[in-house]
């Protein structure tokens, strides 16, 4: 197994990583397992989540290669999340999707509840960025983790923020963007949501 930090590529690697993490195997079980009991816990934008689920499909080809890493290494993951952030409704569907058909464990936790395990998992040691997808070995051995949105999704996203360009937030003129901003992100979102699976994957492989 490489080390901690040379699974990461572009991801940040968490302080406690090489040391002991608040996330041990009783705390990683007392997340919600399934998308249905997130959906349950969830005050605002369900109706967003469920959709990006619903029109998520994952390749059979990609289904397959996670399916090996369960089996042959017991992978499991842990998502962090909140019910306001866009990143979120894409990719933590997208997590759910692929570990209910693949047989992967996985625990699901509140960003703003958990703080403590938010703090090992800061964007450039700073930022409270989610999606965090934590990934682990069957021994709890910690593997890797992923920020927030693929490359893809970065590189397309940044076109469409001209679209805000030199609007007043919450005047008529923003809002009218923004809506047209969120439509023209539905257009790309199967994309995206097909390159996190990649990045996934890449980061188990370079891992194991």
């Amino acid at each position: 197994m490489t080390t901690a930090a040379s699974t990461l590529t572009r991801k940040d690697a968490p302080e406690k990583a090489a040391g002991e993490s608040v996330v041990t195997p009783e705390r990683f079980a007392t997340g919600m397992t399934t998308f249905a009991e997130w959906m349950g816990l969830i005050e605002k934008n369900a109706e967003t989540f469920q959709r990006h689920y619903d029109e998520f499909t994952p390749t059979p080809h990609d289904i397959e290669a996670l399916k090996g890493y369960v089996q042959s290494n017991g992978v499991k993951a842990l998502i962090l999340g909140t019910d306001w952030c866009p990143d979120v409704w894409r990719g933590l569907p997208v997590a759910c999707k692929i570990a209910e058909q693949s047989g992967m464990e996985l625990r699901i936790f509140e960003r703003d509840a958990n703080s403590d395990i938010m703090a090992e998992f800061l964007k450039e040691g700073e930022f409270e960025s989610v999606p965090t997808i934590v990934l682990y070995d069957g021994d709890h051995n910690y593997l890797g983790h992923w920020i927030e949105r693929a490359d893809q999704a970065n590189a397309e996203m940044a076109p469409l923020r001209k679209i805000m360009e030199g609007k007043e937030r919450d005047t008529p003129e923003w809002n009218t963007a923004r809506a047209q901003y969120m439509e023209e992100t539905w257009f790309l979102a199967e994309g995206w949501r097909q390159a996190q699976v990649h990045e996934l994957l890449a980061l188990i492989e370079e891992a194991l």
